[in-house]
């Protein structure tokens, strides 16, 4: 295919079910010429409860889909995904942009000023040997506390944004972590950006920075499209198509949803 043919092509997303919208919603805003197709696999999630040969079959197989349909790039927008397949992803398509995701650790380090840093994630994230080492890079020059967050995604899975069960969630896993000291809450799962109105609802007064890995990712995937010479060059308004193994109308409208959604 010749690269003026290549550079039409759309931008495929990936994630476990609907949080690395939260990835495409920042991608979209700073390459608004593309053209994306998302594709959310909410039948099979969660992924970060999973053994990560699975992880790695599922991923392929939504990748596979995405190819299949033309892409000239990939995001994994998902952090257990990014532990699980994204090496091997490379070495198979080698020709391919990939970008995947991973907690906002080093930017968290950055900013420091000496306080904690909270790391909320998957447990299977948490576990995978690419986030220990991730940890192990920073540890020295911070205080990095991991919180295992299991089932906080589905609250996103399933649209429930705001209210006492969520608030009850933080009193059980994210309050016990919760001191003075704190200074910045890393959102280590892309579903989590969708929560961060509650979350900061939740915390009240206290000046703590939430942060995420979204516009890190996106701008990175911009970077190795410019590289190849596969950035769209008109002038348009690009065009967005979701796609969801569910295959039901709600899981698409609530894409949409959250899309839109402002999450600042």
């Amino acid at each position: 295919m010749k690269i003026d043919e290549k550079r039409k092509l759309p931008i495929g997303f990936m994630d476990s079910g609907l949080g690395g919208l939260s990835v495409l919603k920042e991608a979209v805003r700073i390459m608004p010429n593309e053209d994306f197709i998302y594709y959310g696999d909410s039948f099979h999630a969660p992924y970060g409860t999973k053994h990560p040969d699975v992880i790695r079959e599922l991923t392929f197989t939504v990748v596979e889909k995405l190819l299949d349909q033309g892409i000239k790039g990939l995001a994994v927008a998902c952090n257990t995904a990014t532990s699980a397949a994204v090496a091997k992803l490379r070495v198979m398509y080698p020709d391919l942009p990939i970008v995947g995701i991973e907690p906002a650790i080093k930017p968290a380090v950055k900013m420091s000023r000496g306080g904690t840093i909270l790391v909320m994630a998957t447990p299977m994230t948490i576990k995978q040997e690419k986030f220990q080492r991730l940890l192990g890079l920073y540890q020295k020059e911070a205080k990095i506390i991991p919180i295992p967050c299991k089932g906080l995604m589905e609250f996103v899975e399933h649209g429930d944004l705001n209210g006492k069960f969520l608030d009850e969630y933080f009193d059980e896993h994210l309050k016990p972590y919760l001191s003075d000291d704190t200074e910045t809450i890393v959102l280590g799962c892309t579903h989590y950006p969708f929560l961060r109105p509650r979350l900061r609802t939740y915390l009240g007064e206290r000046q703590i920075a939430l942060i995420d890995g979204s516009l890190g990712t996106s701008r990175e995937l911009k970077r190795r499209l410019g590289e190849k010479g596969l950035l769209q060059e008109e002038e348009r308004k690009g065009s967005i198509t979701i796609e969801n193994s569910l295959d039901r109308k709600e899981m698409i409208d609530l894409s949409w949803k959250l899309l839109e959604l402002p999450i600042e």
